[in-house]
C-alpha cells in the first residue's frame, strides 16, 4: 500500500514529505486510515536520533487513531468502519510468558515498535503515524469507544498509558495518595487519572501558578518544590 507521511531525513532537518509503501496485508492485519497522531517528545528523540537506533528516512508517531479501511481473512476483532488506536508497539512474538501474560512490551523475543523497528517477517523497518495510512496486527489494535473524542484520545496511547499502568499496578484508588511531580503532558493525565479513581492527588511544582490548573484537573494541593520550608513540612508525607 503506498501511502504518505512526514519523515526525518537527518537528525538536524525539519520533517517533510515522504512517500513509501506499507507491507501488503496479512491474513491477521488490519489496514486503517489514520485519522490523528499525538506528538510525543520521544518522536522528537528519534527525529534526532539522541537514542542512536534511528535510521533514515524515518516516520515518527505512536499515539495513533484512525479508522479501518480493510482487514485480513483471518481477523475477528475488527471490521471495516471500525474506529482503532495503535501506540508504541505493533507486533511482538505472542508466545513467550512476558506475552502470555499480557506484558508483551517485555517480550522475551523482541517487541516491534511502531517505528525505529523491524518488521518480524519482512525485516522491514517500521514506520510511524504521521502518514496517512498503517498496517498492523490485529492483536495491537484497540478498539475506540463509540462517541470519544477520537482527536483528544489520541495522547492516551502514550502519555495515558504511561501515568495509567503506574496508578493499575499499584492499585491506587480511595484512600490512596499519589504525588505528581510536574504538570506538563504527562503531569496533568497522572493527576486526572488518580482523582478520579478516587486517591488524593499533590502536585509537586517548581511554579505556584500551576495551582489553578492543579486544582482544576482533580488535585488536592499543589506543593511547591523550591519553598524548602513547605518541602520539609511534607517530608515522608
Amino acid at each position: 500500500m503506498k501511502t504518505h507521511g512526514y519523515a526525518a531525513y537527518d537528525p538536524t532537518s525539519p520533517l517533510a514529505p515522504f512517500t513509501f509503501e506499507r507491507r501488503a496485508l496479512r491474513s491477521n492485519d488490519v489496514a486503517m486510515e489514520i485519522l490523528y497522531c499525538g506528538v510525543c517528545h520521544s518522536d522528537l528523540h528519534t527525529a534526532r536520533n539522541d537514542w542512536g537506533w534511528s535510521y533514515y528516512p524515518i516516520v515518527p508517531g505512536h499515539e495513533i487513531v484512525g479508522r479501518v479501511i480493510e482487514v485480513g481473512a483471518e481477523v475477528s476483532r475488527y471490521k471495516v468502519g471500525d474506529h482503532v488506536a495503535v501506540g508504541c508497539m505493533v507486533d511482538s512474538c505472542l508466545a513467550c510468558d512476558q506475552c502470555d501474560s499480557g506484558q508483551e512490551q517485555l517480550c522475551r523475543n523482541g517487541m516491534t515498535g511502531t517505528y525505529a523497528g523491524a518488521d518480524r517477517i519482512s525485516g522491514d523497518p517500521t514506520q510511524g503515524g504521521y502518514a496517512k495510512h498503517l498496517v498492523v496486527r490485529e492483536e495491537f489494535c484497540l478498539r475506540m469507544p463509540q462517541g470519544l473524542d477520537l482527536a483528544r484520545a489520541a495522547p492516551l496511547l502514550c502519555a495515558g498509558i504511561t501515568t495509567w499502568s503506574p496508578l493499575r499496578s499499584w492499585n491506587v484508588g480511595p484512600g490512596s495518595r499519589v504525588g505528581v511531580i510536574g504538570l506538563g503532558g504527562l503531569g496533568h493525565m497522572a493527576v486526572k487519572l488518580a482523582a478520579g479513581l478516587g486517591a488524593e492527588v499533590t502536585v509537586l511544582s517548581r511554579s505556584p501558578s500551576k495551582q489553578a490548573d492543579a486544582l482544576e484537573l482533580g488535585a488536592g494541593s499543589l506543593l511547591v518544590s523550591s519553598d524548602e520550608a513547605a518541602m520539609a513540612a511534607a517530608a515522608a508525607s
